[in-house]
């Protein structure tokens, strides 16, 4: 009973929010970025909340638990390079041009920044989007099944439907300033749920003798082949094309509060990462001590360990908050990417051109309910593992992306047909590599080859093509820093 009122009060205060923000929505424009009004501090954490998830929480602790340090170092080392140079080189530039732009969104900031009269680029990109970014809500369902069906015992359905009401309820609420303020309160509420968790687990372990190393052998190990550290890396290059992320950098208030929100937000990651590798590392000893049914042995799900641990040293009562910190995670990815969809359904895809502000607003906050309802059916339907699903959705923002939202902020001569040959290379690379390639021994992520060849394609196509108008350009010019 105690955790079930931590979890409503918890859930009372996120649709107070999103009720809150509903009242200042007057437009598509606010329901989607906020009216550009929000500041570095609320931004660099709602970033990194959305960015994170459940997979901080779920995901990574149990690739570190099951495999040792090898995922963690290197796919964190990447994550942090990845995330630096997002803030730094994009974060400035895409916030400025797209002002300059009149663009809200990334398809159509694409379509403004190479004269597409055409609408291809925003239709491609929209698609891209589309897709993607289904599978994505679906990994954030699937944490949500998880934690409730760990907390409460309840069946895997049940659970899949209570996380999608919640995360529903606010987004349709409240668009863009409900999803940034309850991702600030979720991103503190993950830090705090990492800090206590890998204090308490460190305690438990310290005196008792038992040996991580003898208990796996891999526990330590972080050396690994090239090719499988450079694809654990190249999780990096996702940070340049996610558009929940993005969507960050164009709704923050000023140019100016970029360096502020940059240093908040790494510090947070770089924290929460170091923490969330401790607690797999940990959770190998702990289960040594005291083993966690539901993680190990045949029938065991090991990204449960987070969930296990918590319910294994804490008080109910304390560990109701720290299970909502789980929910927090799962809800604070969900709801960023059911406002992207819903956003690349109204602002990107021409038909909806003929309705107004106040109808479009109304059309996205029911696009959330459509989207949402879909990505609902795949989680249902998957078998695959929150870490799997995410690195398919990661790896086709980045490829399709990445790239192109780099050179279209840092290069000249980048042209239409070089962004729309950079999308879709990236896009099929990372399709035909996930499903048709295969190298035995080694972990080949299809980002890797994704961005690369999605990079070249771009530089190649617009060295043969015309360039945007001087008027597009000369906008170019003035958002460079």
């Amino acid at each position: 009973m105690g955790m079930s009122i931590q979890f409503g009060l918890y859930l009372v205060v996120m649709l107070g929010i999103g009720y809150y923000s509903m009242r200042k929505t007057k437009n598509n424009e606010d329901f989607i970025i906020g009216g550009r009004s929000l500041g570095p501090v609320t931004s660099a954490i709602s970033a990194g909340a959305s960015d994170m998830s459940g997979w901080l929480l779920l995901g990574l602790p149990g690739a570190v638990f099951a495999g040792g340090l090898v995922d963690g170092v290197w796919i964190s080392l990447g994550l942090i390079l990845g995330a630096y140079g997002n803030w730094y080189i994009v974060a400035p530039r895409l916030r400025a041009l797209t002002e300059k732009l009149h663009a809200v969104t990334l398809p159509t900031y694409l379509s403004n920044r190479f004269d597409d009269d055409s609408n291809v680029l925003k239709t491609v990109s929209a698609v891209v989007i589309l897709f993607f970014f289904t599978l994505y809500v679906a990994s954030g369902l699937k944490g949500g099944t998880l934690l409730f069906a760990h907390s409460f015992g309840v069946t895997e359905q049940t659970s899949l439907i209570v996380t999608t009401v919640v995360v529903v309820s606010y987004t349709f609420l409240g668009g863009y300033m409900a999803v940034c303020w309850t991702d600030l309160i979720q991103g503190l509420l993950m830090l705090t749920a990492l800090v206590f968790c890998s204090l308490m687990a460190y305690f438990a372990i310290s005196g008792s003798g038992v040996d991580i190393a003898a208990v796996n052998p891999k526990a330590f190990q972080y050396t690994t082949t090239w090719l499988t550290g450079a694809s654990l890396m190249a999780w990096g290059f996702g940070y340049f094309g996610q558009p929940h992320i993005l969507a960050r950098f164009i709704g923050i208030n000023s140019v100016e509060a970029v360096p502020k929100a940059r240093r908040v937000g790494m510090t947070w990651m770089i924290v929460c990462l170091l923490l969330s590798v401790s607690i797999g590392l940990m959770g190998i000893g702990y289960n040594e001590i005291a083993p966690m049914a539901g993680v190990s042995g045949p029938d065991g799900n090991k990204e449960r360990i987070f969930l296990a641990m918590v319910s294994a040293l804490f008080h109910p009562i304390f560990a109701g908050f720290i299970l909502a910190a789980v929910l927090a995670a799962v809800m604070s990815t969900a709801d960023s990417q059911l406002l992207v969809l819903t956003s690349a359904l109204t602002e990107d895809l021409p038909f909806f051109n003929k309705f107004d502000d106040r109808q479009k607003a109304w059309i996205s906050r029911f696009g959330v309910v459509g989207f949402a309802l879909i990505a609902v059916l795949i989680t249902a339907t998957s078998g695959g593992t929150i870490l799997a699903m995410v690195g398919y959705a990661w790896g086709g923002f980045g490829a399709a992306f990445g790239p192109l939202v780099i050179l279209s902020l840092t290069w000249r001569g980048t042209t239409k047909y070089g962004a729309l040959a950079g999308m879709i290379v990236g896009a099929v690379t990372i399709f035909v590599v996930k499903n048709y390639i295969k190298i035995e021994g080694e972990y080949f992520y299809e980002l890797l080859p994704g961005f690369i060849l999605a990079f070249i394609a771009i530089i190649v196509v617009s060295l043969m093509t015309a360039k945007p108008s001087e008027e597009t350009l000369q906008k170019f010019d003035e958002s460079q820093l």
